[in-house]
């Protein structure tokens, strides 16, 4: 599988293998795996990088670059990771007006209840950073928001 990736990928994945590689042997704990994979561009969710080997704790298992590298394509052919056009078509469900608004507390309630649940601690920087200010209805242009998101690099 690995073997599918371009020059440009590999060399992208030793790079960002090896910042990971904390001690300097060849090895990154797999509990970075996501971390790995995030700064790859990648969206990995929890329960793929629990799949693909990724462990909650540290110092429970260390895996090699070319135990490494078929993650990364996996994960990278992973159709699941939605696009930006994906997420459009999400939030226009919840414009109403269909003018590219929707409500601030809908989307806050969104992010806090469905799919991989944030706490109100965790959503409160990304709303601030990402969202512009709500109307006097209290709502908000979703597109801008999305691409404010999805241009993080985590």
């Amino acid at each position: 599988m690995a073997a599918d990736l371009s020059a440009r990928d590999v060399e992208r994945v030793k790079f960002a293998f090896s910042i990971y590689d904390f001690e300097g042997n060849g090895t990154m704990d797999a509990y970075y795996i996501g971390d790995c994979l995030r700064a790859l561009n990648l969206n990995p969710t929890l329960a793929v990088i629990e799949k693909v080997g990724g462990k909650e704790k540290r110092k429970e298992k260390m895996i090699k670059l070319d135990e490494f590298m078929p993650i990364f394509a996996q994960v990278k052919k992973d159709k699941d990771a939605g696009s930006f056009e994906d997420f459009m078509e999400v939030l226009k469900l919840y414009d109403k007006a269909e003018n590219g608004t929707m409500m601030y507390a809908e989307l806050e309630h969104i992010l806090l209840s469905l799919g991989e649940r944030l706490e109100k601690s965790e959503l409160e920087p990304v709303l601030k950073e990402c969202c512009p200010e709500e109307d006097e209805e209290g709502c908000i242009p979703y597109e801008p928001f999305l691409k404010r998101l999805l241009a993080f690099k985590i």
